[in-house]
């Protein structure tokens, strides 16, 4: 039987310090017969020397493109904007599904290049259901940035850049430190409570010492009446942790937001979503993504109106990068090691099914 072979790419997003494999992961597979080369990464919260301590094989820094073309790529974000062909079989998150800015040139790359595109994001179990994704903690970092640009607005400042830290306990503590202690009085409202994103969005809540009574979680019951809700305007911090996969009423509006005038409680908007170039995203407010050096930015209101700022930072998680990691890698390591079968396994087949389809579309869209 031949070796399967994976090539673990950095990562080119500034401050993106996850990473697709872990140590822990890539001996798992070394061990059931893969070889593995790890592009060395400064940035990564992993050191090259914790692969190379599990048998990984190093490699130049974004030395991908010369990499074997029957080698499979893996990596988390979007490759940067260039109109290459690609010739490899990519393994990552591509955020070209779902009409999103640019997602037909990503696509077309591909249909030149003659390469393959697996999308994480549509990696799913004979039920339907993603087999790994970073929905917790995107809703736990996203919680606790809202939280630390809601304690900061009460305080007169705004928001500065945001570190990764090193682990949960870490981040839990700095909250309540900048809240004397506790998020006790601080109201919020998660939708999609119910899912991966939400829990993690409560979870954080919880441990910063939102009272119970304080965290609204509302799910697709509560939706179901169609927005915009004029409970939003009455918490603290509002964060948005669906899953959007069609057009639905606006959760919130502009319009809403200046009507509300002096009365608006709502401080601070999380997007967790993301879904910022998405024609059907429900929190149509905010037109840019915030970063890490800039969490927030504030809506454009009338100089009398409370300010009201929004966090659209699209890899939170990378806020607890390791511990993210560990979870994210872990529950994709059973698809990983059906990779030497990807002709016939399941979740690569539909993948790839799906990646066609888009890519039909793309061809058309690029007039290719």
């Amino acid at each position: 039987m031949s070796i399967q072979r994976l090539w673990l790419r950095c990562e080119k997003k500034e401050f993106e310090r996850r990473s697709a494999l872990t140590p822990t992961t890539a001996k798992k597979l070394i061990d059931a017969g893969f070889q593995i080369s790890v592009e060395r990464d400064e940035q990564r919260i992993f050191d090259d020397t914790e692969f190379e301590a599990v048998g990984c094989t190093l490699v130049d820094n974004n030395s991908w493109p010369n990499a074997p073309t029957d080698v499979p790529i893996i990596g988390l974000k979007d490759l940067p904007v260039s109109q290459d062909p690609l010739p490899h079989t990519h393994i990552q998150f591509a955020h070209c599904y779902k009409g999103q800015a640019g997602w037909s040139s990503v696509l077309a790359r591909f249909y030149k290049g003659g390469g393959t595109l697996y999308d994480i994001e549509f990696l799913t179990d004979a039920t339907g259901r993603r087999v790994t994704a970073f929905g917790y903690h995107a809703g736990f970092a996203g919680a606790a940035a809202g939280a630390l640009a809601l304690a900061a607005q009460q305080s007169g400042k705004k928001l500065g850049p945001l570190d990764p830290y090193e682990n949960e306990t870490a981040m839990i503590k700095d909250i309540k430190n900048v809240f004397g202690g506790s998020a006790n009085g601080v109201k919020v409202l998660v939708i999609g409570a119910l899912g991966r994103c939400g829990s993690g969005a409560v979870d954080l809540f919880r441990k910063i010492g939102v009272a119970e009574d304080d965290i609204l979680k509302w799910d697709m019951a509560e939706t179901a009446k169609g927005g915009p809700f004029q409970e939003i305007m009455d918490v603290d911090i509002f964060v948005n942790c669906i899953y959007l996969s069609s057009s639905i009423p606006p959760f919130v509006t502009k319009d809403q937001i200046i009507a509300a005038g002096k009365a608006r409680q709502l401080s601070m908007v999380v997007d967790v979503s993301c879904d910022t170039t998405n024609p059907f995203n429900p929190i149509p407010i905010y037109s840019i993504n915030t970063t890490f050096p800039e969490p927030t930015v504030p809506l454009d209101l009338r100089d009398d109106l409370p300010l009201l700022s929004v966090v659209s930072i699209d890899h939170l998680p990378s806020l607890l990068p390791r511990e993210a990691s560990e979870q994210f890698s872990n529950g994709l390591l059973p698809s990983l090691l059906q990779l030497p079968q990807r002709s016939t396994a399941q979740v690569w087949t539909d993948a790839e099914k799906l990646f066609k389809e888009k890519q039909r579309e793309a061809v058309v869209a690029e007039c290719l």
